[in-house]
């Protein structure tokens, strides 16, 4: 699980506590932080010179005066370091620069086929990230960490895909050790769908806890959100959803060697395939449902009931408030959600679906992006990553 919370929790480390309060934003006092931590003011002005130092807070505006000098106040500094979001898809690579809000500072795009390999694919990321760094006028040591976002099953401790099904040669490949040889900063690597649910939530669901992120493109996967905290399940692969089989259909064969795979019947190009397109894409379905084409509009509407079916189970262990359909096929109108909706709604349990809202993602294609800048964003301002790098700077300061 991850802690998604703007703060996090408090650490037992002075320096961390310190700095979990002042993330929100706002300026505070030494006094203040004084009382909020139970530490002696000397210790926070100590700690307050590390954080300094360190690039993450500086002074804000002085506090109002209640007579004799103004009080100095302290804020987190956003604009100092930066992370590196990388989405990479099936057929594209997004990569962009952010500061510590998640707000991008200079952004690429490139049309990458993953079934390049790895080493092709994460050489133009480091090439890329190499020249947004100085577009966005960084030099590599205001790099604090990277978000990397892949399409495939990812085991979230290692950062390494597993088996991914298409992504040939990818499996097992370390990812974050090819990345961190370049730009010596944490690598954090993670299902795209995954932070696709990050990045939509911290933008259009900021207070809802239980959320479902869909996506529907050349792959099927759901990122899942409860109590608040992104579930990876034990070994990172929950929500999944691509292999759950089907009813209507067990003969399909899946690209992952079973049959009647969600995936295999739902997905853009499986649908393009099954409309006679010669080179299937997401892409094609839309242009046919957006021109009008009746075949491409029962097709999605029925990608939409069996994905409602699926979904239906998930509801029932879940209960989110909140779905949220994004990737791709989401582009193709109301017709996927509708289809979604006529199961979900007939087949789970009211009680479920009293207050449940399901809708097409609002924050679109950058939800990945942003939501890879998350990703790095918690890890490396966790109280746990703050305490070593004041740790690092006293050794450094000791030499």
């Amino acid at each position: 699980m991850v802690d998604i919370s703007p703060g996090g929790a408090l650490g037992s480390s002075a320096t961390s506590d310190i700095f979990q309060i002042l993330r929100d934003g706002r300026p505070r006092t030494r006094t203040e932080l004084a009382t909020l931590t139970g530490l002696a003011r000397s210790t926070v002005a100590l700690r307050i010179d590390s954080l300094t130092q360190l690039g993450l807070i500086g002074p804000a505006e002085t506090a109002p005066s209640t007579g004799g000098r103004p009080s100095s106040q302290f804020a987190l500094r956003a604009g100092n370091r930066v992370v590196l979001a990388v989405d990479i898809g099936a057929t594209h690579v997004r990569i962009a620069v952010s500061d510590l809000t998640g707000h991008p500072l200079s952004e690429d795009t490139a049309a990458i086929e993953v079934t390049r390999g790895p080493e092709a694919v994460l050489n133009w990321v480091i090439d890329a990230g190499d020249s947004l760094l100085t577009t966005a006028g960084r030099s590599p040591s205001d790099l604090l960490a990277i978000g990397v976002g892949l399409p495939g099953p990812v085991e979230h401790s290692s950062g390494r895909p597993i088996n991914p099904p298409i992504m040939p040669g990818w499996d097992n490949f370390d990812v974050p050790a090819w990345l961190g040889t370049h730009f010596h900063v944490p690598v954090l690597v993670d299902n795209d769908v995954n932070i696709m649910a990050l990045g939509e939530r911290e933008v259009a669901w900021p207070q809802v806890d239980h959320l479902i992120f869909v996506k529907v493109a050349t792959g099927i996967g759901a990122g899942v959100i409860s109590g608040g905290m992104l579930q990876r399940g034990a070994q990172g692969v929950a929500g999944d959803l691509g292999h759950v089989r089907v009813s209507r259909d067990s003969g399909t064969l899946c690209h992952c060697g079973n049959t009647g795979c969600l995936e295999a019947l739902a997905s853009g190009p499986a649908l393009a395939h099954s409309l006679g397109v010669a080179t299937p894409s997401s892409q094609d379905v839309i242009d046919l449902v957006r021109s009008g084409n009746l075949d491409a509009i029962q097709a999605v509407r029925q990608a939409g009931r069996d994905l409602g079916e699926v979904l239906t189970a998930c509801i029932s262990l879940i209960n989110p408030s909140v779905i949220v359909v994004g990737g791709a096929m989401a582009q193709a109108g109301e017709h996927l959600i509708a289809g979604v909706r006529e199961v979900v709604y007939a087949r789970s349990m009211p009680l479920a679906t009293q207050h449940l809202q399901i809708t097409q993602s609002s924050v679109g294609a950058n939800a990945a992006v942003l939501g890879a800048s998350l990703l790095a964003i918690h890890h490396v301002l966790s109280p746990e990553s703050v305490e070593a790098m004041v740790v690092d700077l006293a050794d450094a300061t000791a030499r």
